[in-house]
């Protein structure tokens, strides 16, 4: 409560300053009316007008200076609201303070301030508790406000509100999908800047361009590139030019706060550890000022991307020491970030909390982990709905899925599994194709690895079915163009799964689509750059070309088949993993022993005896290895 108690008592000052009784003009009305009446009793008419004239003026001069004393009054319930963090109820009296006066009245500037103080207490209302509504409200009053303060007359104060616009498009962008209101807010932090130049208003300015850093570094984020990310990291450090720690201590450590985060998405991005030790650095330089006795918000939250940064250290280290201290620096924020305080940033504490828990997970080959995981996600989605935070509601049901799929490969039952293609398809109806083509692409492709190893659980064809249509629609964006590695590979999976349902199907309908995708991911999973996966496909493909020819006949598919298992033996060497080469000399084996018969039945002896001669050479070979 720190920050909020000096907040506190700088508003109880201000209140003590103006609570003066306030005075009433009916004295000097009542004396005009007075002097009317009796110039009418005296029969002098004229001078009776001459005084009702002058009551009409007083009495309006009356009504003027009841309305401010109304509106001051009713903004001094305001800024108790705000004491109370009572933002919302703080908001409607500044409105109705605003409404005591006419628009382009006398009162042209009092009527405007009470509107910005309007705006600004919904942006606290929409950004500390999450109210998207208010939010929203404070969006379109800040859009009215420069209308009614245009940059020619008020140039100052115009700076002011684009700044505030840019800080609540920021903070609604963070919650919805897709960047135009992250690219809005960029504007309008530009446009700020162009009146709050250095020169002119150096402290404003550099509070502009930490604003305008956040916003990159967020874009960055969200972007394949590193130059927003870059931009965003020299933003911060022009702003550390003007606010200096002895100028202005907080507002230096919260700059240095935003550094640390730059830098660790930019050292996540590049893969750099010197980028991350640098945030290290720049966190461990912020809590000398943000202490947790001073300011406890703004400790918790420095704790919380402290986290963060040994997280994304820890995971490309071989231990675990970095990802424990990330877990220790969580648990150190949530003990300020609580839920009833500031429910969305706990809630982003938890997802972030069950992101280290499952690499721990992972790590450890732990399942209590992995439930630790589980149970912070379902947590983080308590506050992070889908309609008031689509973007983070998708990344939390997206990353739940993997966690509970890698608990469901852990055990004999199918039931995490089951809610794990719930959870999938819960968050594709939010991460569309259209909104983030790759994203949906990616997973369709998790989700139909999932439907296939239930489709082999249940011995269900009907979950294969959905595994391949999953597969084909993640195939409608990650093309060949766009990742050719993951289009081979999705491929590959689209192969396998054919060739299951065929292998249950009487026709070869299945068969002949599992040996085009095969001959597809070939294309691409090439010797050089992918033997091992080159070597599987190739003997898959085998396979499946050997089950056409049981169900065609002939001598074309066995021929294919024995070219597709030598091609992968070519790859496999002998001495790599002996058992698997024997299996596909096994195959080999067999096809050719198949193709001597097929030759035989139709005449060509020397053909067959050449085929037989091989598999029996072939089927000699994999008998020792077996052995």
């Amino acid at each position: 409560m720190g920050a909020k108690l000096v907040e506190f008592a700088e508003r109880i000052k201000g209140l003590l300053a103006t609570s003066a009784a306030q005075g009433g003009d009916s004295s000097s009305v009542a004396a005009l009316k007075a002097d009317a009446q009796k110039a009418i009793d005296a029969g002098d008419l004229v001078k009776a007008d001459t005084l009702l004239a002058a009551v009409v003026a007083e009495q309006r001069r009356d009504r003027d200076h009841l309305a401010l004393n109304i509106a001051k009054t009713l903004a001094r319930r305001g800024e108790i609201a705000l004491t109370r963090l009572r933002y919302a109820e703080a908001a409607t009296y500044f409105a109705k303070a605003a409404a005591e006066f006419s628009p382009n009245g006398a009162h042209e500037g009092e009527r405007i301030g009470y509107l910005q103080k309007e705006a600004d207490a919904l942006y606290q209302q929409g950004d500390e508790p999450g109210d998207n509504v208010a939010l929203l409200s404070a969006i379109e009053r800040y859009k009215r406000l420069l209308a009614l303060m245009p940059r020619e007359r008020v140039p100052s104060g115009w700076a002011t509100i684009q700044n505030s616009l840019g800080g609540a498009l920021f903070t609604q962008g963070l919650r919805e999908n897709g960047t135009a209101k992250l690219e809005e807010a960029t504007a309008a932090f530009r446009e700020a800047l162009s009146e709050r130049t250095r020169e002119r208003a150096p402290l404003l300015w550099a509070n502009t361009q930490s604003n305008l850093a956040n916003a990159f570094m967020t874009l960055g984020v969200l972007e394949s590139a590193t130059t927003k990310l870059e931009a965003a990291v020299a933003a911060h450090r022009q702003a550390l030019s003007e606010r200096s720690r002895d100028r202005v201590p907080l507002d230096w450590a919260q700059s240095q706060a935003n550094l640390g985060i730059a830098l660790t998405a930019l050292g996540a991005r590049e893969n750099s550890m010197e980028r991350l030790e640098e945030a290290v650095t720049a966190y461990r330089l912020a809590v000398e000022e943000f202490t947790r006795q001073r300011a406890p918000l703004n400790w918790a939250a420095t704790q919380y991307v402290l986290g963060g940064t040994f997280s994304a250290i820890g995971s490309r280290e071989s231990g675990s020491a970095r990802l424990e201290e990330a877990v220790a620096a969580y648990r150190e924020g949530l003990s300020e970030l609580t839920r009833e305080r500031v429910p969305l940033k706990w809630a982003a504490a938890q997802y972030l909390l069950g992101s280290v828990f499952a690499t721990l997970g992972d790590r450890e080959n732990s399942i209590p982990r992995l439930e630790e995981s589980v149970a912070s996600y379902r947590e983080a989605l308590k506050e992070f709905s889908r309609e008031g935070a689509p973007r983070f509601w998708t990344s939390i049901e997206s990353a739940l899925a993997d966690v509970l799929v890698k608990l469901g490969s852990r055990e004999s039952g199918s039931a995490r599994l089951e809610e794990a293609v719930v959870t999938y398809r819960e968050a594709l109806k939010e991460q569309t194709r259209d909104r983030a083509p790759l994203d949906w692409a990616s997973t369709q492709i998790t989700l139909g690895t999932v439907l296939v190893t239930l489709g082999q659980r249940e011995k269900s064809t009907a979950r294969l079915e959905e595994a391949a249509a999953a597969f084909r629609e993640a195939l409608k964006e990650q093309t060949r163009e766009r990742g050719p590695a993951i289009w081979a590979s999705t491929q590959s999976a689209l192969g396998s799964v054919l060739a299951k349902l065929g292998a249950s199907e009487s026709g070869t309908v299945r068969l002949d689509e599992a040996a085009v995708a095969y001959r597809e991911a070939l294309k691409e999973q090439t010797r050089e750059g992918a033997p091992q996966q080159r070597v599987l496909i190739q003997a898959s493909l085998g396979n499946v070309l050997a089950m056409l020819n049981e169900r065609e006949g002939g001598t074309a598919r066995l021929e294919e088949a024995v070219a597709a298992y030598r091609e992968a033996l070519k790859q496999r060497p002998r001495e790599g993993v002996p058992i698997d080469w024997a299996a596909v000399l096994k195959s080999l084996a067999e096809a050719q022993a198949n193709l001597g018969y097929a030759l035989y039945d139709r005449g060509d002896f020397a053909a067959a005896a050449l085929n037989f001669r091989d598999a029996a050479d072939d089927t000699s070979a994999y008998s020792v290895l077996w052995l």
